[in-house]
């Protein structure tokens, strides 16, 4: 097998492509597409996202301390995009696309009601990285849309159709592969 090898960069694809919502302590929410986002801790739980300093989103976050990371879907792919080229400094954002704030737990951040899945967080820590920075966030709630519950009580992103990143382009997930474990789970009737 033959390789190229390329300059440094970031090629860990496929990554979520996420609307961050945030709400400024004098009333301002926003929203804002990110990709560079993800889970870095388990217990407790804690997740993060890194945005651009001169992005509208960052000093909003910044000042008030929380925002949301809300899942997209192949349903919501224009507004994901849209949230990431658009600036909130000229538009309201949840207006244009017809997208909903909600309350949830947080005094500012509203949560995007299209959303199949709503993550709050309080920023624990803000890393200077370079063109980014992260927000390290503890998550505070998470928020599942009861339409995706199945009969037996468990959730069904699937059913929702994630939407993901990866290289300059959106895509759906694709069909179901394994569970986690499968590859040495006991088969049945052995």
């Amino acid at each position: 097998m033959s390789k190229q090898q390329w300059k440094p960069g970031n090629m860990v694809y496929p990554l979520p492509a996420v609307l961050v919502s945030c709400g400024s302590r004098d009333g301002r929410i926003n929203v804002m597409t990110a990709a560079w986002t993800g889970t870095i801790c388990s217990d407790p739980a804690m997740v993060y996202v890194s945005i651009r300093k001169s992005r509208y989103s960052h000093s909003i976050i910044k000042e008030s301390g929380e925002y949301v990371i809300n899942l997209t879907t192949e349903a919501l792919a224009y507004a994901t995009d849209f949230a990431g080229v658009k600036s909130g400094r000229d538009m309201d954002k949840f207006k244009e696309l017809k997208l909903t704030p909600i309350r949830g737990t947080l005094k500012y951040a509203p949560m995007i009601d299209e959303s199949p899945v709503c993550i709050e967080c309080t920023t624990e820590k803000i890393v200077e990285l370079g063109s980014h920075d992260m927000f390290i966030g503890r998550v505070c709630a998470v928020h599942a849309d009861e339409k995706y519950m199945d009969k037996n009580g468990k959730f069904s992103l699937e059913d929702a159709h994630p939407l993901v990143y990866s290289h300059g382009q959106y895509y759906g997930i694709g069909r179901h592969i394994g569970k986690f474990g499968y590859s040495v789970q006991k088969k049945k009737g052995l």
